[in-house]
């Protein structure tokens, strides 16, 4: 099946909306109590950092609105319909993408085919899918000009993976999830390991994703990070959502308090 989405440049940011809305959430692991009834809404064109420490349930959490996880209960939304997100694709078919710190790269291939890996374009669309081709150009084009528009710097443009450096990894990364995510973009710790030039790097290119249009959620233990460029702070502890705040409304010691349960 040839790959419906296709890399968009459109530059228009829309009116804020909620793009993503999550209604009571629930996640057990047998006896575990991952995620307990937890709301949240992330509108177009704003970047909703989602903090806690270790084991508050935030990755669970963006785990199961990307399709990893299914919940026990509770509704995952997009653009107000409420999406059935059963599997991963489920959830990139609703227009969600998401980062994981692992990346999910294959060393060995260069951005294009890191790009498209598993949603190659092909054609003609009349013949059999045995008999079509992959469609080279196109996927080069518009891999090209997608990386061209976030202004991602690579040490040349069909360099393998496994040869750029962890910024530059991490920029393709979340340069792919902007090429087919045409609504939520999710990104869980982008700036792991990497050094502070690096980390300024992908932070733009974050920041660029919200000016598309894209809601796009962080998951972050960079406090300097959220203050800087989050929109809004969702704070979560031991499962549960205990707090919400504008970070140009709080202090830093306001937040860490809601994330320590100080």
């Amino acid at each position: 099946m040839m790959a419906e989405a296709r890399i968009t440049t459109n530059n228009l940011k829309p009116a804020m909306h909620p793009a993503l809305r999550v209604v009571g959430a629930v996640k057990r692991f047998g006896a575990v109590l991952a995620v307990d009834n937890v709301s949240l809404s992330a509108n177009a064109g704003e970047v909703l950092a989602l903090l806690g420490d270790n084991g508050a349930g935030k990755s669970t959490l963006i785990k199961c609105i990307s399709g990893v996880h299914r919940l026990d209960a509770g509704t995952v939304e997009v653009d107000g319909v409420a999406a059935e997100v059963h599997i991963p694709s489920d959830a990139r078919q609703a227009g969600i993408e998401t980062v994981y710190q692992d990346l999910a790269l294959f060393d060995n291939m260069d951005a294009t085919a890191n790009f498209y890996a598993g949603r190659e374009l092909s054609g003609p669309k009349w013949l059999p899918r045995g008999l079509q081709r992959l469609d080279n150009r196109q996927m080069q084009k518009e891999t090209l000009e997608l990386i061209e528009r976030l202004k991602v710097v690579l040490p040349s443009f069909d360099a393998h993976i496994g040869l750029m450096s962890g910024g530059q990894r991490q920029a393709v990364a979340v340069a792919r999830a902007a090429a087919f995510a045409r609504k939520i973009v999710i990104l869980d710790e982008p700036t792991a390991a990497l050094g502070i030039r690096e980390s300024r790097q992908v932070m733009s290119l974050v920041e660029r994703l919200r000016d598309d249009g894209n809601a796009v959620v962080l998951i972050t233990h960079n406090m300097e990070q959220v203050i800087e460029h989050a929109d809004r702070v969702v704070v979560m502890r031991r499962g549960r959502k205990v707090g919400e705040v504008k970070p140009s409304e709080a202090t830093h010691k306001d937040i860490v308090s809601m994330i320590v349960g100080g």
